[in-house]
């Protein structure tokens, strides 16, 4: 681990949390919150590249790298996190000074945005990186409604079986294509990106650190009548960011108004209108048979719909810039780390 970052445990009511913190306490402080199968640690070269002047904070999401495995409730969508969130910035041991800037990627976008609706007083600007949409991971179109009644093809059931069996297995290995080396490097990054090797290692750790049950990643699910054939449960991970229990369009309303820096990478294959992870384009492509076309199950336009949201954020009175970096697929912050570095400070310091 870098000499400029510590590693320490906070104790709140909620959760015991891993927090990486960098900087001066007195100084503005930035949150970096973490994505799906990844920790704090995969920003920890960006926390160390902040000029003097700023603090960086990062914890572990419950059920990932080093915090406590308490259960996920997913019918609560993305609050479980928002509200550990919450509770670990107002513990005295962290010495927090409110409003913090946000940096959220993926679902860490997701939960930023939920912590600005439900816990307005403690966030300053907020950078939304290659972040999920608004209306949650699959199922839905542009307005965000649902293809089906029971918000079928989204959920713990849309993730990939070998994959989440070789997490269990502390698979380290790159192998097999759904091997979690082989699929950070595939997917995470556009190819043939890489990281160097000891940083490979240290990420493919952290993704196989985190819990892997029906209370953490992947949830449960339910049979569904519907194409694809699976529904949404109501436990951990990826049900939380299902539309059944995840609509974030509630951002476009809050108050006051936050700057929002929308950063991400034109290659992205996972948060995509073209999303490979999308059972709906999956369909389409013919990798999953059975599809009923787009009449009945579109593709969800995940890109259009953060866009829709922004705009009617944008109209109501607050202030967003979109930055799409050439040839960067889901991880700016670990392809483009300059030029991420560069806009995040800029974003900060001019704010």
């Amino acid at each position: 681990m870098s000499a400029s970052i510590s590693s320490n445990i906070i104790r709140t009511s909620r959760v015991a949390t891993h927090v990486l913190t960098g900087g001066s306490r007195d100084a503005a402080t930035i949150v970096f919150i973490h994505g799906n199968c990844s920790s704090a640690r995969f920003f920890e070269q960006t926390m160390a590249s902040l000029p003097a002047g700023l603090r960086a904070i990062a914890p572990d999401l419950r059920g990932f790298g080093r915090s406590g495995r308490a259960p996920i409730d997913a019918t609560r969508g993305l609050r479980d996190f928002s509200d550990d969130l919450a509770e670990l910035l107002r513990h005295p041991e962290l010495g927090v000074v409110a409003p913090v800037h946000l940096v959220g990627w993926s679902v860490g976008g997701g939960i930023a945005m939920q912590l600005a609706i439900d816990h307005a007083d403690l966030v300053g600007n907020i950078v939304l990186e290659s972040s999920m949409s608004p209306f949650g991971f699959g199922g839905t179109r542009l307005d965000g409604t649902p293809c089906w009644p029971d918000f079928a093809g989204s959920g713990g059931g849309t993730a990939n079986p070998d994959f989440v069996k070789r997490l269990a297995a502390r698979d380290a290995s790159g192998d097999a294509d759904t091997s979690p080396r082989k699929v950070m490097n595939a997917f995470y990054f556009k190819p043939p990106f890489r990281v160097d090797e000891e940083r490979e290692d240290m990420f493919v750790s952290e993704m196989l650190a985190m819990a892997v049950d029906e209370d953490h990643y992947p949830g449960d699910m339910k049979p569904s009548s519907n194409w694809p054939g699976v529904a949404p449960g109501m436990r951990g991970m990826n049900n939380s960011f299902s539309p059944a229990y995840c609509n974030l369009s509630g951002f476009a309303h809050i108050e006051p108004k936050h700057d929002v820096l929308w950063i991400r990478g034109d290659a992205d294959q996972i948060v995509s209108d073209t999303s490979l992870f999308d059972f709906a384009f999956l369909g389409k492509l013919g990798a999953i048979p059975g599809w009923p076309g787009d009449d009945a199950v579109p593709v969800q336009p995940m890109i259009s719909q953060m866009r829709t949201v922004l705009d009617t954020y944008k109209a109501r009175g607050g202030r967003y810039r979109e930055l799409v970096l050439k040839d960067v697929g889901h991880s700016p912050h670990i392809e483009a780390p300059a030029v991420f570095v560069d806009e995040l400070v800029k974003f900060v310091v001019e704010r």
